[in-house]
């Protein structure tokens, strides 16, 4: 009789009902994901929220200004409710605040106990008094006595036809505890957010946030700066107050969005792993300063065009002068000159290709690299030193390499022409690497935050551009017919054309005195002897040997000399330079000019101060950068601006390898130097100049500046 009472109940009970209240902008009602409940069951009971179009209530933080929705419940004796199951908020911009919360429809789940001696076959009533603070431009307190009759049974509780599916997708996508390894640090005026674990490894944080669960840990209202690791994502964050009081807190909880999902996160203080940056910001963050992705087809034709562009600039110059030495001499050979165009074309995007994988595999690994990486290595620089004297001597006739220039209407379309003409486009890219042309600085900067083969695709797009005009004027008869013909003029022209490589050579040791400080003069310049000596022996012993005589002492001496040079240069390591003299020694000609060297503290102070700001991104190997310095930066009427304005001048030195000035280029969308920002006297974002500077341009922006 007890089981036919109890199935007649459960016939009879009425499922799950609430009334909605209109509460002025907003209508709220208890919603239930089961139709009935148990003895000593748990289900979830919603305050549902309807909010009326452009008004908003608030999440557990409600960040600058606003207050939390609250539920106060009178359950029957015995009954008990849990904490509210919190949505992921969404961001709540008001003026000059930022607040956190919830627009148009949002469910928070509550879990509701019954006791183990409820009575089946009873209906129990659920109040909650709900207080909600709704706001568009104004806001308004707004309340709710809200309640719900739910039936009590035996057994499994048949779910809410109209509400199970809703609150149970509300659950799965709260928040959740994520086994992720968190951690933060004080960095200067910022806090640094480190977060990695296996969900994180290769995931979209273009849209990461971090809601605070305390209000006082971060200023809401300032933006979070994204960088991506091969592990995870640091954020860069700017303290509240609850870091203004002695050594602040040693937690931060609070939520990690990515956008489509959200994590619960408790972080602890300590040193950001390797494995949280080192990618660069992510793309929708990247180019532009911040603006929309670039896409694989636009910046694959950024790049091809930067690569054009890149021919023209100074640091490509010296190795102009062995392009123009080979294409004349085969000027009236198509054949063997479109051979050298194709080789010269594969020797650049070869090169193009070897630094692609070597950049990505190297910020894969964590480290702070950039475009012209390989020239923040003093042994690399002293390597390409003696690379270019090596080069100057044998357009010298010190020397040779194959055959002479005077025969190459013969001899020249052999196999060594070939490698020559290969070993041109990869010497050419080496020393184009300091230099970011036009269109290459967006291109580049989107690259950097793809996959390897949209990376890799951007690069090669970046070589076709660059090996175009030569390479296309190896198939333009009529441009090659009308270059003289090979004859002795063109050994003449050969030795002429070895003064830019002497050039280069010098450019290169004067960087490396930069960076490993004027004791290196004494070392670079023994192996730059000991070269030129090994270089004098093999030319004498090629010269016997055409008389005749087999010179083999000679040549082995020689090549012992040759190792021994390279060995000199690049073992063992540099030390690094003395107190500022990198700095004085990058200063170019803008000694005119008074600046301090960039930190992120310096710029915040100069803001806070409301001055204009002019920040210079560069380096001593970065020619455009010095052509900059020297045309533009050091000028007269520049200095007249920074004075008339006010603004400070700070600059960022990036000779030498600096993880700062690499997140800072990454947060503009930049790979490489240059970059130049101008900040107005109110604040705000830096505005980008273009990478080839003039008196007027600078001094216009610099004007702007001071009032906005």
């Amino acid at each position: 009789m007890a089981k036919l009472a109890a199935a007649c109940a459960l016939l009879v009970a009425a499922p799950a009902l609430a009334q909605p209240v209109d509460t002025g902008h907003l209508v709220a009602e208890l919603v239930a994901r089961d139709q009935s409940i148990a003895p000593g069951a748990t289900t979830y009971v919603a305050v549902r929220q309807k909010i009326d179009k452009g008004w908003h209530t608030y999440w557990r933080n409600s960040g600058d200004s606003g207050e939390a929705t609250r539920v106060v419940w009178t359950l029957p004796p015995g009954w008990t409710a849990g904490d509210i199951v919190w949505p992921a908020p969404t961001r709540q911009p008001t003026g000059p605040l930022m607040n956190y919360g919830y627009q148009g429809e949002v469910l928070l789940p509550v879990p509701i106990t019954a006791p183990a001696n409820a009575k089946p076959g009873e209906t129990v009533t659920l109040k909650a008094a709900a207080s909600f603070l709704v706001c568009e431009e104004i806001c308004v307190p707004e309340d709710a006595v809200l309640t719900l009759s739910l039936p009590v049974v035996e057994g499994l509780a048949d779910p809410n036809p109209a509400w199970s599916g809703p609150i149970a997708k509300a659950l799965s996508d709260a928040p959740t505890p994520a086994n992720f390894a968190s951690v933060f640090a004080k960095q200067g005026t910022n806090i640094v957010l480190a977060v990695t674990g296996e969900d994180l490894k290769g995931a979209d944080v273009s849209d990461a946030y971090f809601f605070p669960f305390d209000s006082t840990l971060i200023d809401h209202a300032k933006p979070q700066a994204i960088e991506r690791g091969p592990d995870g994502l640091t954020l860069t964050l700017t303290p509240g107050y609850a870091f203004q009081e002695g050594d602040g807190p040693k937690t931060m909880a609070g939520v990690l969005s990515l956008g489509d999902r959200a994590y619960e996160i408790s972080a602890i203080v300590g040193t950001p792993p390797a494995g949280a940056s080192g990618l660069g910001a992510p793309p929708s963050k990247a180019v532009g300063g911040g603006g929309g992705a670039l896409g694989l087809p636009l910046a694959a034709a950024f790049a091809f065009l930067g690569g054009l562009i890149l021919n023209l600039m100074p640091c490509v110059f010296p190795i102009l002068a062995m392009k123009a030495a080979s294409l004349a001499g085969h000027a009236h050979d198509r054949r063997t000159a479109q051979g050298q165009g194709l080789a010269f074309l594969v020797g650049v995007l070869a090169t193009f290709l070897a630094l692609a994988v070597a950049l990505i595999a190297v910020r894969a690994g964590g480290a702070a690299v950039g475009w012209g990486f390989q020239l923040q290595s003093p042994p690399v620089v002293a390597g390409l030193a003696l690379l270019m004297l090596a080069v100057a001597l044998n357009l010298s006739g010190v020397f040779e390499v194959g055959s002479s220039l005077q025969g190459v209407g013969t001899g020249l379309a052999g196999k060594r022409g070939m490698a020559g003409a290969f070993f041109t486009g990869a010497l050419a890219v080496v020393v184009a690497a300091p230099c970011t042309a036009p269109f290459m600085a967006p291109a580049l900067g989107w690259a950097l935050t793809q996959s390897a083969p949209a990376a890799i695709t951007v690069f090669l797009a970046l070589g076709l551009g660059f090996a175009a005009p030569f390479a296309l004027a190896a198939f333009v008869p009529g441009l090659l017919t009308r270059l003289p013909k090979p004859g002795p003029w063109m050994d003449g022209f050969k030795k002429l054309l070895a003064f830019p490589m002497y050039g280069a050579a010098a450019w290169l040791v004067w960087v490396l005195t930069i960076q490993a400080g004027e004791t290196a003069l004494a070392r670079i310049f023994a192996a730059a002897v000991i070269l030129a000596l090994a270089a004098w022996l093999l030319g004498v012993a090629q010269r016997r040997r055409a008389a005749g005589e087999k010179p083999l002492l000679l040549a082995s001496v020689g090549a012992v000399l040759v190792l021994a040079a390279a060995v000199a240069a690049i073992w063992p390591s540099y030390g690094a330079p003395q107190s500022g003299q990198a700095a004085s020694a990058s200063a170019g000609g803008a000694a005119s000019v008074p600046y301090e060297a960039y930190s992120p503290e310096k710029l915040a102070a100069a803001q806070a101060a409301g001055k204009p700001v002019f920040v210079n991104f560069t380096a001593a190997w970065c020619v455009t950068c010095q052509v900059n310095e020297k045309v533009a930066l050091s000028t007269q009427g520049v200095a007249e601006a920074f004075k008339q304005t006010g603004a400070v001048y700070l600059k960022a030195d990036w000779t030498l390898k600096d993880a700062v000035i690499e997140a800072e280029l990454a947060k503009h969308g930049r790979a490489g130097v240059p970059l130049y920002l101008v900040y107005g006297a109110k604040g705000g974002d830096g505005v980008i100049l273009p990478q080839i500077l003039t008196e007027g341009l600078i001094v216009r922006a610099l004007k702007d500046a001071q009032s906005r």
